[in-house]
Formats: structure tokens, sequence, C-alpha cells
């Protein structure tokens, strides 16, 4: 294909939709703040916010795609992010809080490797196997919880969490020189995706000025999943990852171990919650039993959004990411324009909805037209 075709699949809705919805809701907003007299929608500090809401989201979002690239998903990451900050915030007190993190990590990872084995080597469907595990993870935040709030009461013990969690990061030259680096690889790989994602950075971080900061959660998410799009774009091991996904049996009789790549990624989903979970503990210093409840169907609403398929075999972690920034933005918008939370999950699944329908209909065009494709932006 030449490279005016290369940019034109680039631009098309089905790879880039995503990115102009954030986009034009983020256009919307802006006129409708601007319009009620409102500070600028479009400031570096707003922007911060959404990011920062939306990173515990981001970071169990990129670890689902994964899974889902391999052709299962896990309903289980609200519970067991609930269970792992629930182990944090109990445990703290007594042991300090890196060794309430770790046992909350491994927790989490113990849970994803039942996950993994009950899905694997027993045969049951993953959707009943975490659905169970929801509920079971539920109960055990309830039982260590006693179905009352927790919170650490030790003022040097808090004082680690907080700073763990909410320590701002300057990001002014980072970014620019992230954003100089998006862009050179976008002209070089002729994708123009990239260029604009640059561009964007760039342009938020002149916005922000050279004290724009963020707090440490939107860095610690920004890095994973810059790990794991590097992982599925550039090593044999992501490339293994979506050939499980895409045809397990031809993936087997290839070689490659099916079992230990899916099991990998029911693990990887459920640290990424305890990491999440472990977040969400030091946000607040406290967890009760319904902490996190329903967030595991905003994590898989982010991936579709996302255009991450749920029969497997394709995905993106940074789409993933761009739909977490749509949904909080959606969010944020109907807080700051005081639009009224009863239409707030309306309009989202109608949001979901209509991005489904989407890349359905878009996944049908190739069909009678191929075209040379990747398998991830």
């Amino acid at each position: 294909m030449n490279d005016r075709g290369d940019w034109r699949r680039g631009l098309a809705l089905r790879e880039a939709g995503v990115y102009y919805a954030l986009l034009l809701l983020l256009g919307i907003l802006a006129a409708l703040a601007a319009a009620r007299g409102l500070p600028p929608y479009l400031g570096a500090v707003n922007l911060g916010n959404i990011a920062y809401q939306a990173s515990l989201v981001g970071i169990m979002g990129v670890a689902m795609t994964v899974l889902l690239i391999t052709g299962s998903f896990d309903l289980s990451v609200g519970s067991v992010a609930a269970l792992s900050a629930a182990v944090l915030v109990g445990l703290a007190p007594g042991i300090g809080f890196p060794a309430a993190a770790g046992a909350a990590l491994c927790t989490a990872a113990a849970i994803g490797l039942f996950n993994g084995v009950v899905v694997q080597f027993a045969g049951i469907n993953a959707f009943i196997v975490t659905l169970g595990t929801l509920t079971a993870v539920r109960g055990l935040v309830l039982i260590l919880t006693d179905g009352r709030s927790l919170m650490v009461d030790d003022p040097a013990v808090l004082a680690q969490m907080l700073a763990f969690e909410s320590t701002p990061v300057p990001l002014f030259w980072p970014l620019l020189i992230l954003a100089a680096l998006v862009i050179a690889g976008g002209v070089v790989r002729r994708r123009p995706v990239p260029v604009a994602g640059g561009a964007a950075l760039a342009a938020l971080a002149l916005a922000g000025g050279p004290g724009f900061a963020v707090a440490a959660p939107v860095v610690y998410c920004a890095v994973l999943t810059a790990i794991l799009w590097a992982v599925l774009r550039f090593t044999v091991l992501g490339r293994r990852l979506y050939a499980v996904g895409g045809n397990a049996e031809a993936a087997r009789l290839a070689g490659v171990n099916v079992h230990a790549y899916k099991l990998a990624a029911f693990i990887l989903s459920s640290v990424a919650a305890g990491f999440a979970g472990v977040l969400f503990g030091c946000r607040l210093g406290a967890i009760n039993p319904t902490a996190l409840q329903g967030a595991e169907l905003t994590v898989i609403a982010a991936a579709i959004l996302g255009g991450t398929s749920l029969f497997g075999g394709a995905g993106s972690v940074v789409k993933t990411l761009a739909g977490a920034l749509l949904l909080f933005t959606l969010a944020n918008g109907f807080n700051i324009l005081d639009l009224g939370a009863n239409y707030q999950g309306l309009i989202e699944g109608v949001v979901v909805i209509a991005a489904a329908a989407i890349y359905t209909v878009g996944s049908r065009r190739p069909a009678r037209r191929p075209m040379r494709g990747s398998v991830a932006a």
C-alpha cells in the first residue's frame, strides 16, 4: 500500500474513532464551559484532574486489554482491587506500608492464578469463573472489613501512603521530549495518529507551562501503558499473545504454549487490579466494603471504546487508555457543567453501544476490500 493508503487507513473511523470522539467531546465541553462563563475547560489543571480520575481504571483497563487479546476476560477486577485495598489498609499499621502493599499484590496475583488455572485446566468458561470470583472476593472484603469502613490511624504510615499516591510529578520537559519522539516516530512510520498524539502532548505541556505536574497515578498508568504497548508491538511475546487470541489451535500447532500465555494474562490483569486497589487505599487511607463496586464494567467499557475485540486477537492498550479518558471526560463534564448525574449512566451506556456498533460495521468493510493491516496501534 502506498503512503496515501497508510495515512488514509490511519485516519479511518475504525482506527482513530476513539481519538475523534475524545477530541469532539473535549471541544463540546470547552464550548459549553465558555458559554456559561466558567474557567477554561481545557486548562492544564482540569485535564490533569481528568487523567488523575481515569488513572485507576486506565491501569486495570490496559492489563484487561492484554487478557482480552488472548480471548479471555475477567469480571472480578473490581472486587480484586477492593480486596487489595482492604489488605493494604488492614495490614499497613502493623507491618508497614511496603510490606502491606506487597501482601496486597500477592493476594491479587493468587486470585489471578486461581482464575487462570480454573479456566485453562478445568475448561470452565471465563465468564462463569470470574463472575463467581467477583462474588466470592467481594465476600472476602466484607469478612475482612467486618462490614464496616477500615482506616489507617498511624500518621507515619498514612504519610507514606499519601506520598506514594499523591506526590505531584513534574511533566513539562518529559512531555515535550516524549512529544518530539512520538512525532518523529509517526513521521518515520508514516502513521498520522502518533503525529497527532505527539502534537497533543506538546500542546498540553505548553498549556501547563514549566510548572505542569500531575499526580503519581497518572505516571504509573502512562508507564504501564507504554511498557505493554512496546511488548505487544515489538516483541515475539506480543505477537504470540495476538496469535493465542486469534486462533488458539493454530498457535498451539505452531509451538506456542497457549496455557502459559493465557495464565500469565490472567495474573497480569489481577496484579494490575491489585495495584489499582493499593493506589485507591493510599488515596483515601481507608476502605469500605462497597468500594470500587461496578468498576469492572467501566474497565471493560474502556476496552470496548478502544476497539478491543471481546473474541480475542485484536486490541490496543493505547486506545483503551483513550477510552478510559473518554469515559471520565464525560463524568468530569457532567460535574463541572452541573448537567445532572441522573443522565450520566444513560449517556455513557449509549456511547459504549455506539462505539461497539461503529467498530462492528467498520470491521466488515476490509472483508470486501482487503487491506494490509497491523495488530496494534
